[in-house]
């Protein structure tokens, strides 16, 4: 039975913005809107106050795809919590592999700089989701990443090393394990736990920041020393949210 503590994180990169003309890379400015603070969107993805429908660009290294059930799972999860009135895709195709053996929050940005080609339209917000096949360079011997929202419409899952911790006797099956992954991290998107979406009642971790304290939801994060993964994922099944994020988010825009 595996012991370690496996790590959900969420990457605050702070950007300039600039309008067009004033940008030395000659990006646009829809370009420039899908690179800002994790968080700031919240809103905007929650809500059909902008942006009416929702695309999710799924980009994963060759050998390293997402199970059909998670991504369907993920789906499901947003139409309950999303008003997009236009729909929700979610689209997904492969790249070779970069050839790297472990990446940083920096490295994981640039791969999706030349690889992202959906960003925000007049009506449509985009979300870019990368599944990895190196770990993350803030791995340790004690803790591995699983997951990190480091940008507004930005995610990453590092699925070589999720695969090393499902599928065997006491461990979580791939599909449940990626759900959980790919909802808690795009949860940090939504705005969980204030990351911009206010809380309605404090229940922020104050150990473990933009963190739900409730055991057992999707937004927890339990560090107390090593962690089977079997508490994270509780009798093979996904957390939930419990009641104080979803008001969180009904309190943004959200269902």
């Amino acid at each position: 039975m595996k012991k370690i503590l496996l790590i959900f994180s969420t990457v605050i990169v702070l950007l300039l913005t600039a309008c067009s003309e004033d940008n030395p890379n000659g990006q646009s400015s829809s370009i420039l809107a899908n690179k800002q603070v994790t968080g700031s969107s919240a809103n905007d993805l929650l809500s059909d106050n902008k942006f009416t429908s929702l695309y999710i660009e799924l980009v994963y290294v060759e050998g390293n795809a997402p199970t059909d059930q998670a991504v369907n799972n993920l789906k499901s999860f947003l139409q309950a919590r999303l008003y997009k009135p236009n729909g929700i895709v979610i689209e997904k195709r492969s790249i070779p592999a970069p050839g790297s053996t472990t990446y940083t929050t920096e490295e994981i940005a640039a791969l999706e700089d030349e690889h992202r080609t959906v960003y925000n339209t007049a009506n449509q917000i985009a979300v870019w989701t990368f599944f990895a096949d190196a770990k993350s360079s803030k791995d340790t011997n004690n803790s591995k990443v699983l997951g990190t929202a480091y940008r507004n419409t930005s995610m990453v899952v590092f699925e070589n090393t999720l695969k090393a911790f499902s599928d065997s006797p006491n461990e979580p099956s791939r599909s449940v394990l990626e759900t959980t992954i790919l909802e808690h991290e795009f949860c940090h998107l939504l705005g969980l736990t204030n990351l911009g979406t206010p809380m309605v009642e404090n229940h922020e971790d104050t150990e473990h920041e933009k963190h739900c304290d409730v055991e057992r939801c999707l937004m927890y994060w339990s560090a107390e020393g090593g962690t089977n993964i079997t508490n994270i994922v509780n009798g093979g099944t996904v957390p939930q949210l419990d009641s104080q994020c979803i008001a969180d988010l009904q309190a943004n825009g959200g269902k």
